[in-house]
């Protein structure tokens, strides 16, 4: 399954699953006795059954026939659920005696209902008294999965966070350089525009590609700190100057046509943004790192010659660090409080901080969120950028998970919504502000 349709379920489809408590992506053959129960001893595992599930299987295999597995006297078996049934059948899985001992998803408001629930353990005590735990993962990345600052799962995917790409031939054209401030940013709109140059290719067909700039900018006008406040699901929150000033800046970009015209009606999926910049017909594409997948695969000679990236540049006067991170840190495992046997699961959970491990994501192309990933990434397809986003993601005093898989279930859809009005001219960034306010 290609990267981007990963980052279309979660903006797109996952606006509605929301609603049913967790978001997952992807397709795959699940275990045809996935819901039997199984033998004493025995501890099951639901992952998301699409390719990259194998890397788990992988992992479950290479447990089972460790010592670990024999010390605490346990195996687990992992049970591949097809995407258009996961979220059902986790939800009714958790809420029956057979919850599996582990389970796939994405942290933030992915799990909330768990938490809210006490089904999934708080796995604060169990890091910081584990070494392989505490030390083998990127601390933002960690922080990214937890709710109200307790971290409820292990990474066990790559990161993906979200860039702004470029094309080289076309700044090189203009005699531009990538900026590092929003001043220098919009001047070079405004050459760009000189030039007869879209400054942005802007997918405004999927909401969710919206979504980014407004997390950005309340990122670097006001830092991590707004967002978390609206994530704990407090709708005031909303009210904050930094959302404000976000969505003004973005009428500006909008009515400056910074996205040139008819963005609205321009599709991510089917590949039109990407093959917007690709062309030149638009000179940069704040997208999630699958973006470079997503290139190489629709216009290869492009990708490896004329594709860069930079960070998201700094607001002039604004609390937030350049180097924060907004995107999708990771998956996580998450444990129900459900199981008999924690000794072996957090047997399990610290094979996902191993060398072997961080070599299979990689080896899949995969930027693992591990601490020793750094001195792995030379066997990447990409080395230059797998090394650009490690080091991006390690030196982020946060990274913040995309808006729609943190906030409150029920909250996803309309927020996008009202994203989605502001951008299209349907309502102003006071009425975007007071809309969201009225959340419940």
């Amino acid at each position: 399954m290609e990267s981007y349709s990963r980052r279309w379920f979660l903006g797109v489809g996952g606006a509605t699953l929301l609603t049913a408590g967790l978001t997952a992506c992807g397709s795959g053959d699940s275990d045809e006795n996935d819901m039997d129960a199984v033998e004493d001893g025995t501890l099951t595992a639901f992952v998301w059954g699409d390719d990259a599930a194998r890397i788990q299987e992988q992992a479950i295999q290479r447990f089972n026939e460790s010592a670990a597995a024999k010390r605490t006297g346990a195996t687990i078996k992992l049970q591949r659920i097809p995407g258009s049934d996961y979220t059902a059948k986790l939800r009714t899985a958790m809420g029956s005696p057979s919850a599996p001992d582990l389970f796939f998803n994405w942290g933030g408001g992915s799990i909330k209902a768990y938490v809210d629930e006490d089904r999934i353990i708080d796995l604060h005590d169990i890091i910081e008294s584990t070494p392989e735990l505490k030390n083998g993962f990127l601390p933002s990345v960690i922080q990214s999965g937890a709710l109200d600052g307790r971290p409820y799962g292990i990474p066990m995917r790559g990161m993906q966070p979200v860039l702004m790409f470029f094309n080289k031939k076309v700044f090189a054209e203009a005699g531009i350089e990538p900026p590092t401030t929003w001043g220098q940013m919009l001047d070079v709109n405004r050459r760009l525009q000189a030039r007869g140059v879209t400054p942005y290719a802007l997918g405004g067909a999927d909401t969710w590609t919206e979504l980014m700039w407004v997390e950005y900018l309340v990122d670097r006008i006001a830092g991590p700190e707004v967002f978390r406040a609206i994530q704990s699901g407090d709708p005031s929150g909303w009210g904050d100057p930094a959302v404000l000033r976000a969505a003004e800046e973005i009428r500006k970009l909008v009515d400056g046509q910074a996205f040139g015209k008819g963005f609205g009606s321009v599709q991510y999926n089917n590949g039109d943004a990407s093959g917007r910049l690709a062309a030149g017909r638009a000179a940069m594409h704040l997208m999630g790192s699958w973006e470079y997948s997503t290139q190489l695969g629709k216009y290869e000679d492009f990708a490896r010659k004329n594709l860069g990236w930079f960070a998201f540049p700094a607001y002039e006067g604004g609390a937030g660090d350049i180097k924060n991170v907004v995107g999708n840190p990771s998956n996580y495992w998450s444990v129900s409080s459900r199981t008999e046997n924690r000794d072996a699961v957090i047997a399990f959970l610290k094979t996902c901080a191993s060398e072997e491990y961080a070599k299979a994501l990689v080896a899949n192309g995969d930027i693992p969120t591990t601490s020793n990933a750094a001195v792995l990434l030379e066997n990447s397809p990409n080395p230059e950028f797998a090394t650009f986003q490690y080091e991006l993601v390690e030196a982020a005093p946060a990274f913040t998970l995309s808006w729609d898989q943190a906030v409150k279930p029920n909250w996803s859809a309309p927020m996008l919504t009202e994203i989605d009005k502001l951008f299209q001219g349907r309502s102003t960034p006071k009425e975007f502000v007071d809309a969201l306010k009225g959340l419940k």
